[in-house]
């Protein structure tokens, strides 16, 4: 942890706040002003953001997942039983965004892109939507950890 002390003009102040804020996991800032009173000081408590855990591997991330086989039945049947899916049945779109994700693994052996690496991207793309995710940079890599931290729990 650690204290960042910044000099500003006082209309600057919110910004360079905020720029701190996603740099950094900081506390309130503290203002007073400068002694000529033309200037703010603000004090800020700050620590590094904790780095991001990895990606699984998707050995590690389907260890526990049923057969290719038996995920296509599943999906397909629950598809059936509930046409119009909503955004709220998040457990479909991650088995969904998961199987693709397996296809497509299973696929990358024969050519570098297919059109199962492009479903598998855009149904972690939804999921990552429904999740209400901003940045991910790696899709299918969301998709696994997602789905790993899923099935550690069933």
């Amino acid at each position: 942890m650690f204290e960042i002390r910044i000099i500003c003009d006082p209309a600057d102040k919110d910004r360079v706040s905020e720029a701190l804020a996603a740099a950094f996991t900081t506390g309130p800032a503290r203002q007073h002003p400068t002694r000529d009173g033309q200037r703010t000081r603000l004090y800020l408590t700050a620590d590094h953001r904790p780095a991001p855990e990895p990606w699984p591997t998707p050995e590690a991330a389907y260890a526990l997942a049923p057969s290719i086989i038996s995920e296509i039945t599943w999906t397909a049947r629950t598809a059936a039983d509930r046409p119009f899916l909503d955004a709220l049945n998040r457990e479909f779109w991650l088995r969904k965004a998961a199987l693709l994700d397996r296809i497509a693994l299973s696929n990358e052996a024969d050519s570098a892109t297919s059109d199962a690496t492009d479903l598998a991207t855009r149904a972690a793309q939804r999921l990552i939507e429904l999740d209400g995710m901003a940045d991910v940079s790696d899709p299918r890599a969301y998709v696994r950890q997602q789905y790993a931290r899923w099935a550690k729990n069933q």
